[in-house]
């Protein structure tokens, strides 16, 4: 089931240190639940899948964090839970899935349970970064049919803020995928009204082509901030990424074995866009792009990673927000790759 995170409430994320932080975060996930107009049996299984995962967290790394997001595809909703942390991950994934098997001395059926409640499913771990578990339990409704691409993504404000400064929006027709991330200058609600005033020019039955829907943002921000903008479109049939943008986000086309960084020009979308250029190039049959603001560092390798570009985008965008958020700014990631699941 393709995910299209549009018109949602935000994503949240809920540190667990202690066994208080379990309670506060299913309580997140209950409101969201009810906020999605899911029922009661649905959020029923949102509820448990979240306190199965935050008590992992609690049981065995100490410390962590739970990232709750409502999904939408067709008239579908649902709630995805990603939880990361840094603890010792998991020696052996397959006898950790197994009932009855628990490094922590609890009872030991948190990984089992938490794969049959849940409808989509995707664990990455190893022993030197720490574990990252992708859980979405959806609610009764009609999919839209199934994509070549799949995006995954991690969008939060500056811990001091509520509202993030920073936005990110995709759509889609039969063979191309849009993505948009935008970055509003500073932070708090003028930064995301910049940013979401970008995003917003991101419409099925709008421009698919970089430059112009670039064009198009920056008349839609004048009075603004401005933001940083970077603009892709996957051609599925072309088998081609056209890519434009302004500012500083890092954009990197991942594929056959090889990373190529896309160039963006300085300036600022709604203020002193000076020159737009769009650049094309082609697209491998594993390839994947990956986008972030500048709350995100640069100096990550998927290489250090064995195993995770396997894995659904959201977990990816996850692990890389995880270990190179600044912690400083607003931060966002977004994830696309051609279709690999079910991810169970």
């Amino acid at each position: 089931m393709e995910a299209v995170l549009t018109a949602l409430p935000p994503q949240t994320i809920h540190h667990v240190s202690e066994s208080s932080g379990i309670a506060a975060v299913r309580r997140a996930g209950n409101q969201l639940a009810s906020c999605l107009g899911l029922d009661e049996t649905v959020a029923g299984k949102v509820a448990l899948v979240i306190t199965e995962a935050a008590t992992n967290i609690f049981k065995h790394a100490g410390s962590g964090d739970i990232l709750l997001r409502g999904l939408a595809a067709g008239d579908a909703r649902g709630v995805e839970v990603l939880a990361i942390d840094k603890g010792p991950g998991f020696v052996n994934i397959e006898q950790a899935m197994r009932d009855g098997m628990s490094t922590a001395g609890s009872y030991g059926v948190g990984m089992g349970a938490m794969q049959r409640v849940a409808d989509e499913f995707d664990l990455h771990a190893d022993d030197t970064y720490g574990s990252a578990l992708r859980l979405a339990v959806w609610g009764p409704g009609q999919a839209r049919p199934g994509l070549e691409w799949t995006v995954g993504a991690v969008c939060l404000p500056l811990p001091s803020e509520e509202v993030c400064g920073d936005a990110w929006n995709w759509a889609c027709d039969d063979d191309r995928l849009l993505l948009m991330v935008a970055d509003g200058l500073g932070h708090g609600p003028d930064a995301a009204r910049a940013s979401e005033a970008a995003v917003a020019l991101v419409q099925p039955g709008g421009s698919f082509a970089p430059a112009a829907v670039l064009r198009l943002a920056h008349g839609a921000l004048q009075g603004t901030r401005g933001a940083a903008v970077a603009v892709a479109c996957l051609d599925s049939v072309a088998s081609e990424l056209h890519f434009a943008g302004i500012g500083n986000i890092t954009v990197s086309l991942h594929g056959g074995d090889k990373a190529r960084h896309l160039v963006s020009h300085n300036g600022i979308v709604g203020s002193n866009m000076r020159k737009v250029q769009e650049f094309s190039m082609p697209l491998t049959d594993d390839a994947m792009l990956i986008m972030h603001s500048d709350g995100i560092g640069t100096r990550w390798d998927l290489e250090r990673y064995p195993g995770l570009s396997q894995r659904h985008p959201a977990l990816i965008a996850a692990v890389l927000y995880r270990d190179h958020a600044r912690g400083r700014d607003d931060a966002s990631i977004v994830v696309a790759q051609r279709h690999q699941g079910p991810w169970r």
